[in-house]
């Protein structure tokens, strides 16, 4: 059976729709909680590699010293055996940093349901999907990319590596998990009740569109 281990970075986040769309192709999924005092553990066995969202920054010095140089090290190890890495919000945000790209604070983020744009005809586009950031990136010149907002790019590849900004993942579940456990959020006076109403409401088309993204990932990207 293939493995997909996954790295988050929060005890509220969540593989979701994304490890749905694994799971019923047969992966079998292990979830770590990676950070300061907890290190990834060895990647034996472990066929492809997701990296999930954080509150942090890739260019905050203070927590590349705390615990992201060990994460960007373990990640570089999976690339150079060759692991499958698919990258998602703060993790594509790694691989932008690991590949030489730049990481810098966004002029505007974005939070909520956001289209996507993609000159690519095979990229699932899909959406609206729910978007979280505050920081984007500037993608190294030998980076696809693949889709795109009026804000940020949206998703790329580099080899047999994939990042999405945005965050295919999310239901309405892992919505209200973060809500609840980030009270600036709470307090911003964004719609946190429409957000969490429109993911109740498109449950399927959510799970369709991560479907579709994962089948996209495995046939175009791993089997490159």
């Amino acid at each position: 059976m293939s493995h997909l281990r996954v790295w988050r970075h929060h005890a509220t986040d969540h593989p979701g729709l994304i490890r749905e769309a694994f799971e019923r192709r047969g992966y079998e999924v292990s979830v770590e909680l990676v950070g300061v005092g907890a290190p990834p553990s060895a990647l034996d066995e472990v066929d492809i590699l997701l990296i999930l969202g954080s509150n942090d920054s890739v260019y905050d010095r203070a927590v590349q010293a705390a615990w992201l140089n060990d994460e960007l090290a373990a990640m570089a190890e999976a690339i150079e055996r060759d692991i499958p890495v698919f990258g998602i919000c703060f993790g594509s945000q790694m691989l932008c940093r690991h590949f030489g790209g730049t990481v810098e604070r966004a002029p505007e983020g974005e939070v909520g349901f956001f289209e996507l744009t993609s000159d690519d005809p095979d990229f699932p586009v899909g959406g609206p999907w729910f978007q979280f950031h505050y920081d984007h990136s500037l993608l190294p010149q030998r980076a696809t990319v693949l889709a795109h907002s009026d804000k940020a790019v949206q998703a790329f590849r580099i080899g047999r590596t994939f990042g999405v900004q945005f965050h295919p993942e999310v239901d309405a579940d892992q919505l209200d998990d973060w809500f609840r456990d980030d009270a600036a959020v709470r307090e911003s006076g964004l719609d946190i009740e429409g957000f969490l109403d429109s993911a109740r409401r498109n449950g399927n088309r959510l799970r369709g569109d991560a479907d579709a993204l994962v089948d996209y990932f495995l046939r175009v990207v791993v089997a490159a």
